[in-house]
């Protein structure tokens, strides 16, 4: 019998001997001997608290040479398995990398591992940040390691070990792919240590591990060291989701049920209206419910979770604005949550981590008001904030001297940071394109910080009541602990070229055969063969139920088919006309012509502001392909500016009237909306729109519809008493022949996908001669040196001498173009732009995209899909030149109209590339490696030089 325990040698342990015989004590005490011998047993030594089974196995497995894959619980300390792997590489004289997905993260697995082995033994590598690089540990970003092995850098020697922590990153749809390029391309003698969320198909991700990395264990625990409780919070009253049913099944509190099914039946304001008179029982009762469902407040949320001993609490919202307006109101409610003593800690720690921070710029920063907000425990934590302040709040929550934070989703994803409670205002978060339930897996993400391990005895998730939840929905998402791994990785045109410089064409496209990618869709092939089997004996069934004894009703049921085929294809051709007639007259729209929009969402009357023409695409609109059409910017007649598509636009419309549109109107003010929008109804409002006649339809005279109609009579079988009975079997017939028809175009279609995407971009080279056959040009070789969304245009920019020339300010306009991603939609406006080589370089680079653009149509290389080259975003270029060019934050930040932390993280993606650009230019004969680096120096000051770390 095996005996798992998580404590020390004791009087348990004795008293287990005790009974055994002289040979099995002899036995016992030489396999005690052996363990003592184990790397395990020194390394267990260093902790104070005893391991889990999960993680012993995990460390056997890795001490006995195999890697391994563990799966489990945010919280749940399987962190502990890749200190193991640090704790063997230093044991065995090796090296061992740790990687993270971002460097926040990063920067803390630095700092633990510094306290544990001494800073000369741990260093870091981040995008811009290098700190004793040649030690035998080193922590970095899962990017720095891809580029490592592509560079066949000499800090590979002697690695033996490889941590990715949070491995499931994979899973990202834009960087996912490094993390399987890694795992891919490491030498066969390192060991990989890949640490992962509870995902539901770790056995299935463990068996790709095992095909391409060798023996690998695969280790899953569900167990949570901290339970969790779910909690509803209503009005005055805290409900648990869930109540305890026999045999530990949970069934969802019938209390909760209750409160939404009378919510659901609440008489609405509009029922009243139409004088259904309510008896004052009624109304009593409502006032009661009411009372009792309210959503409550976020200062009203802190103070009850103080009062119930549920805080440092997390609260998640999934807005920046939003975070900042929490803190906001927590302070103008008076909330405090820290005592003197408290706050003149924070202060101090404050004081000293901002000390590097130019004073003139605090006020900027909007430094006081949280300072304010930590004094009193309280403060917000979102991308948008200074990094250092974020840092900041980090660091004061583990103390506890923060003890309510407001945060975005982003805070889930990445760094340590537990807490007793995590609170979710909503259930529904925006996704970039549309307001979407959240999934069962980002539940587990959000939660999983509920309970803080060895502090905490429970760990508590709240959700606010909100009018129209459902209890049942909610209990989904809590009980549903795992999502499945999905891969994101698709061939890029750098990973290309170094691909094929260390490998060749042939042996590159073998490798990639090997992804996770490949691997999920070869294996979903299996399940779709045999649909297709199944379905052919279906065909067969329906092919004899639909015999005719007056004919061949195979052949006339395929002239109704192709009758139906070809009035089907004359209403979609009239549908296509309408929509060129509606995009011609788009088109001839100016900026203050007046129109009624015919139907949609704004349907009514509109003031063209800008006709958003195809043409103008160097505007800068995210997300406008040239495909689409016009895409005009209007205001509406109720005081919204919108850009919009033409399925807005069905029929032709024609300018009803013009007004001037001011020089003064900013799109951004309410005010001037709301004048132009009152000058518009007042110039159009009485003009009735125009009607569209509809035009005779194409089939009417069409002579192949009248053809097949004429062969259908002529028939023997259409006089059949049996005929559409026959029919009906006919058309499933060919309903399932043509599902079976998608069925083998799918096993076609996932058959060596990533291979024939490979082929498609190394054709695209080929074409451009980064590439000849086996050899990398000298164009690939400066490709090979550009990693990012934007590679080959920036290659192509090198190539072409667009940046030739440029001031140091100029160049970083420029290339912030190559990493820029603006979060508004296409309702912005074109951005403000640098005058002279800076404006005129950005042209071309736009038209530079233009002609990749079509390349990439031509070789069938599709953006949707992730691969190829999204348009340049010039939004960025304004606040980079301003900054280069030496401008204060205040009046940068001010122009840019955007948050410090963002201002930051763009400027410190543009330093990267702009090093990346320096390395990879000519050396001789060009001004941009100098540029460069001029760019850097200038880029990197104030704000943007300070960081704790990396």
């Amino acid at each position: 019998m095996i005996v798992l325990l998580s404590v020390g040698p004791g009087t348990l342990e004795s008293t287990m001997t005790e009974d055994l015989s002289p040979a099995e004590r002899y036995a016992a005490a030489r396999r005690r001997a052996a363990e003592q011998a184990t790397a395990l047993a020194s390394f267990r030594e260093m902790y104070d608290f005893g391991l889990d089974p999960f993680q012993i196995e995990a460390c056997q497995a890795l001490e006995a040479g195999k890697g391994v894959l563990v799966a489990a619980p945010t919280g749940s300390g399987k962190t502990i398995v890749g200190e193991f792997a640090v704790h063997l590489a230093l044991r065995q004289g090796k090296k061992c990398f740790y990687t993270t997905p971002i460097k926040a993260l990063s920067n803390q697995k630095y700092a633990d591992l510094c306290r544990r082995y001494g800073t000369e033994k741990v260093g870091l590598l981040t995008g811009d940040n290098s700190v004793n690089s040649d030690a035998p540990v080193v922590v970095m970003t899962t990017e720095v390691l891809r580029n490592m092995l592509y560079a066949g850098s000499q800090t590979l020697l002697g690695l033996g070990y490889v941590v990715m922590d949070e491995v499931h990153y994979l899973s990202d749809r834009f960087r996912g792919a490094v993390w399987e390029e890694v795992i891919i391309h490491l030498p066969e003698s390192v060991t990989l240590v890949s640490l992962s969320a509870t995902v539901s198909n770790a056995e299935e991700f463990g068996d790709w591990l095992d095909t391409v990395r060798g023996d690998t264990e695969v280790i899953v625990s569900e167990h949570r060291p901290v339970p969790l409780f779910q909690h509803v919070l209503a009005g005055r009253r805290m409900y648990d989701l869930f109540e305890e049913g026999e045999g530990h099944r949970r069934a969802v509190n019938p209390d909760l049920t209750r409160l939404a099914r009378m919510e659901s039946t609440r008489p609405s304001y509009q029922d009243r209206r139409r004088g259904r008179a309510m008896r004052e029982a009624d109304r009593e009762r409502e006032r009661r419910q009411r009372s009792r469902t309210w959503t409550p407040g976020r200062p009203e949320v802190i103070e009850r979770l103080d009062a119930e001993g549920l805080l440092p609490a997390i609260t998640f919202i999934f807005s920046r604005a939003g975070c900042e307006a929490a803190v906001q109101q927590c302070l103008y409610a008076g909330l405090r949550l820290n005592d003197d003593t408290a706050r003149e800690q924070v202060r101090a720690l404050v004081e000293e981590r901002t000390a590097a921070i130019p004073r003139e710029d605090l006020h900027v920063l909007g430094y006081y008001e949280w300072l304010e907000g930590l004094e009193r425990g309280i403060a917000a934590h979102h991308a948008g904030m200074l990094p250092t302040f974020k840092e900041v709040v980090e660091e004061l929550f583990v103390r506890g001297l923060v003890k309510a934070v407001f945060a975005t989703e982003t805070l889930a994803l990445g760094i340590n940071m537990p807490a007793r409670s995590v609170v979710l205002e909503k259930l529904v978060k925006w996704n970039g394109e549309q307001h979407a339930d959240i999934t069962p897996g980002e539940y587990t993400q959000l939660t999983g910080r509920a309970g803080r391990r060895g502090i905490d005895v429970e760990g508590h998730a709240v959700v606010l009541w909100q009018r129209g939840m459902s209890p049942e929905h909610l209990a989904g998402l809590a009980g549903t602990r795992t999502y499945p791994l999905r891969s994101s990785f698709k061939p890029s045109y750098n990973m290309a070229v170094n691909l094929v410089e260390q490998f060749g064409r042939h042996r590159s496209r073998e490798l990639l055969e090997t992804s996770f990618a490949q691997f999920q869709a070869d294996r979903s092939v299996v399940g779709i063969s045999r649909q297709v089997q199944r379905n052919e004996e279906g065909l067969a069934g329906y092919k004899a139920s639909m015999t005719c004894h007056l004919g061949d009703f195979e052949e006339y049921a395929r002239l109704r088919r192709e009758l139906k085929d070809r009035e089907t294809e004359l209403a979609r051709r009239g549908a296509v006309q309408r929509r060129a007639e509606a995009a011609v007259a788009l088109e001839r729209l100016k900026p203050g012509d007046i129109i009624h929009v015919p139907t949609g969402k704004y349907a009514g009357l509109a003031l063209v502001l800008d006709p958003g023409l195809p043409a103008g695409r160097s505007n800068n609109h995210r997300g406008f392909d040239h495909h689409d059409g016009p895409r005009p910017l209007v205001l509406t007649a109720e005081r919204q500016v919108k850009r919009l598509a033409s399925v807005d636009f069905p029929v032709p419309v024609e300018p009803l009237e013009r007004m001037r549109i001011p020089k003064s109107f900013n799109p951004r003010s309410p005010q001037s909306r709301r004048d132009l929008a009152s000058a518009l109804r007042t110039k159009a409002g009485h003009i009735p729109p125009e009607r569209h006649r509809k035009r005779r339809a194409e089939a009417a005279d069409d002579r192949e519809i009248a053809r097949l109609r004429k062969a259908l009579r002529a028939h023997p079988c259409h006089g059949c008493s049996d005929r559409e009975d026959h029919a009906r079997w006919a058309e499933r017939y060919y309903r399932l022949l043509r599902d079976t028809s998608q069925l083998e175009r799918r096993i076609e279609g996932r058959t060596n996908t990533i291979a024939r995407t490979f082929d498609r971009i190394v054709a695209l080279l080929t074409e451009l001669d980064y590439l000849r056959a086996d050899e990398v040009t000298e164009h690939g070789r400066r490709l090979a040196r550009l990693y990012g969304e934007l590679d080959l245009l920036a290659s192509e920019c090198l190539r072409a001498g667009v940046w030739e020339g440029l001031n140091p300010a100029e160049l970083a306009a420029c290339v912030s173009a190559l990493v820029y991603e603006a979060r508004v939609g296409d309702d912005a406006m074109a951005p403000k732009l640098p005058s002279g080589k800076a404006k005129a370089a950005l042209g071309e680079m736009v038209r530079i995209w233009g002609r990749l653009d079509a390349l990439e149509e031509e070789f069938r290389i599709n953006q949707t899909e992730g691969v190829g080259q999204r348009e340049p975003e010039l939004g960025f270029a304004w606040a980079a030149y301003m900054w280069a060019s030496g401008k204060g934050l205040d009046e940068v930040l001010r122009e840019a109209e955007m948050p410090a932390g963002d201002f930051v993280r763009w400027c410190k993606q543009v330093i990267d590339v702009l090093g990346q650009i320096q390395a990879a230019a000519p050396a001789e004969g060009s001004t941009v490696p100098k540029a460069a680096r001029k760019a850097v120096e200038e880029l990197l000051r104030g704000v943007v030089a300070y960081s704790s770390v990396g």
